[in-house]
């Protein structure tokens, strides 16, 4: 696909898992990408590749990310990809666990306010695609995601706002809604990379579909929503979930 050769792309959290994905594939495509993250160092260095060490939950390191993204010439495509994923009983969440949330939000809101206005005095426009996440859509009993799930359905509902907002300057705004996708933010909650293999692999039958996501699925219906292959779809929270929306085995 040329499409992408000599675009720009701004990953937030593109440095593991689903945004790392996509940050590969847009790169085998010709794009320049700058990913966003605590830790982009453990990403090899390559061709087109540009780094931004960045807390999304420090609002002190967003702005200076906001000013660097003021300072672009042009910006193509946003992901927001960031995420933590640590289930827990609602009558046992603390305000810092609530916070950790909420903050991704706060951080995410004003990154991509700053990549809109950047868009907006584009011709072309822009494309956006925001991570949320099928928790957002059902609450599943053996996860208790209350506050991760809040969070994700603020993505969900800031993307049909944005949607609706930015089209006049010819931005789409669009989510992809996951299930269980085989990711390092897994690892923290069964206590590391073996352990979450591990337990992962009873989560397959949960999905129709057979078996987990791999962060290349979630990817490829990521590009597709910033190409021009999907210049008629904007506002949409497409389920790309192994049918788990549809009815779980």
């Amino acid at each position: 696909m040329t499409y992408f050769n000599g675009k720009t792309a701004f990953i937030i959290g593109g440095t593991s898992g689903i945004g790392k994905s996509t940050a590969e594939q847009l790169l085998e495509q010709g794009a320049s990408v700058h990913i966003v993250g605590r830790n982009p160092n453990k990403v090899a260095d390559r061709d087109g590749l540009f780094k931004h060490q960045v807390d999304i939950t420090n609002a002190t390191q967003v702005d200076t990310l906001v000013q660097q993204i003021n300072a672009k010439d042009k910006i193509d495509f946003l992901v927001n990809a960031s995420g933590i994923f640590l289930p827990k009983a609602f009558l046992d969440h603390t305000l810092e666990d609530y916070n950790s949330y909420l903050d991704l939000n706060r951080g995410f809101f004003f990154i991509t306010q700053a990549v809109a206005k950047k868009m907006s005095q584009q011709s072309s426009g822009g494309s956006i695609v925001n991570v949320g996440s099928m928790w957002a859509k059902q609450a599943v009993k053996a996860t208790p995601s209350s506050a991760y799930s809040m969070q994700k359905a603020g993505l969900h509902s800031l993307t049909q706002h944005l949607a609706m907002e930015l089209a006049d300057h010819n931005i789409r705004v669009n989510a992809v809604s996951p299930a269980v996708v085989d990711t390092p933010v897994y690892h923290n909650v069964f206590g590391g990379e073996e352990e979450a293999n591990k337990a992962l692999e009873g989560f397959h039958n949960f999905h129709p579909i057979g078996r987990n996501g791999q962060p290349r699925d979630i990817a490829n219906s990521i590009l597709f929503l910033l190409s021009d292959q999907s210049t008629w779809i904007t506002g949409s929270i497409l389920d790309v979930d192994g049918g788990v929306i549809a009815g779980r085995n």
